[in-house]
């Protein structure tokens, strides 16, 4: 049986009039950068999520390194994140030479655990920046008290969770900013890298905007020094097809997640935990499975596809070795790097081959 881990191709045959339509449009006009496409676009995600600024930029890589630069934030400032996450989180920490400062996670939704983070906080202390994992929102509104008794400024790496909600309100608008990733894989992808960044603030919204074309002001006139962080138009013009379908299709995520969860409920593997507080897009639909080695051998000969999101926690990255942090630092992040696994998941996903999955995966 054939499955793909992501099926992309099956979501453009979907909409393939549509997307060919603008894309062409694009090249029609031959505005590549700017314009109207990212325009609306942008006008269009606020209104989904319901910030007052969307600002698109190049990826989510960049929405979280603007979103700090926005903050000034610098050499000998600390930045509160998770160590379960993907390098871009602390990645951006240290090109600004800011430090990561990491807490570990909550077992059950493998998000940040607020009831850590004030034993991290330091006077060097500048933003937490909690990352909304596999598609489910970390717990917004500790964290914001957490950072308002300090004075401290939040931001929301949504980068797998856009479409998700945390009691009633949409990922993205949770936070002081929030940012989000559009890589092709992502439950909204673009065709190419591409991300975003909201906030209600006017004043950051302006300073972001400045930062992600140069620094520039006016034409030729750099108030700022910036990056080259600007979404192109035709990929603006794909997402813009796509967000008129999303909510279908996180409605099918979500079916197809509790799906998954309920052919496994009686398998020894332990399945993603999805809140009360909220909803998730299941941007990987990861479970925790003893001997992983052996279980991914066993559904790669049946040649179902699996991915590790993630086999190591960044404490324990050689890139990170200079924080000083070491093995047993972070336990639970360390036992869930051990066991966690992904299984196919798309919009696109029949119910046979779940059937298929899920029978290969419980006779382990």
């Amino acid at each position: 049986m054939k499955i793909n881990f992501i099926d992309l191709k099956a979501q453009y045959q979907e909409y393939k009039t549509e997307i060919d339509k603008e894309v062409l449009d694009v090249f029609t006009n031959a505005q590549f950068i700017g314009g109207e496409k990212l325009n609306n676009l942008e006008a269009n995600l606020a209104t989904y999520t319901g910030a007052k600024h969307a600002i698109g930029c190049s990826s989510g890589t960049d929405a979280l390194l603007l979103s700090l630069m926005a903050l000034d934030i610098g050499a000998g400032d600390e930045v509160i994140t998770t160590p379960f996450t993907f390098i871009a989180t602390a990645e951006v920490i240290a090109f600004l030479g800011a430090k990561s400062v990491f807490v570990d996670i909550d077992e059950k939704t493998y998000n940040i655990d607020p009831s850590k983070i004030e034993a991290a906080i330091t006077d060097k202390t500048k933003v937490i920046m909690p990352v909304s994992l596999y598609g489910q929102c970390a717990d917004m509104d500790a964290i914001n008290d957490i950072a308002i008794k300090h004075k401290l400024t939040v931001i929301e790496d949504a980068c797998q969770s856009f479409g998700a909600e945390y009691k009633g309100k949409k990922s993205c608008n949770l936070s002081t900013i929030g940012c989000t990733s559009f890589f092709p894989s992502k439950p909204l992808g673009a065709y190419g890298d591409g991300g975003a960044i909201f906030t209600s603030d006017k004043a950051l919204a302006e300073k972001i905007r400045m930062l992600l074309n140069h620094g520039q002001n006016e034409r030729y006139k750099h108030k700022l020094i910036g990056i080259n962080g600007r979404l192109d138009a035709i990929q603006a013009a794909v997402l813009n097809v796509k967000l008129k379908y999303f909510d279908k299709e996180v409605q099918a995520r979500q079916e197809i997640g509790g799906r998954y969860s309920e052919l496994l409920s009686q398998s020894t593997h332990t399945t993603p935990f999805v809140h009360k507080n909220g909803t998730s897009v299941y941007a990987q639909y990861s479970l925790r499975v003893k001997d992983r080695a052996s279980v991914v051998e066993k559904l790669s000969a049946l040649e179902i596809p699996t991915a590790v999101h993630y086999p190591m926690p960044l404490h324990l990255q050689e890139a990170f070795s200079d924080l000083g942090y070491k093995k047993g630092d972070f336990p639970l992040s360390e036992a869930v790097s051990e066991e966690i696994m992904s299984l196919p998941m798309s919009p696109y996903l029949t119910k046979e081959q779940q059937d298929f999955i899920t029978n290969a995966l419980k006779e382990n």
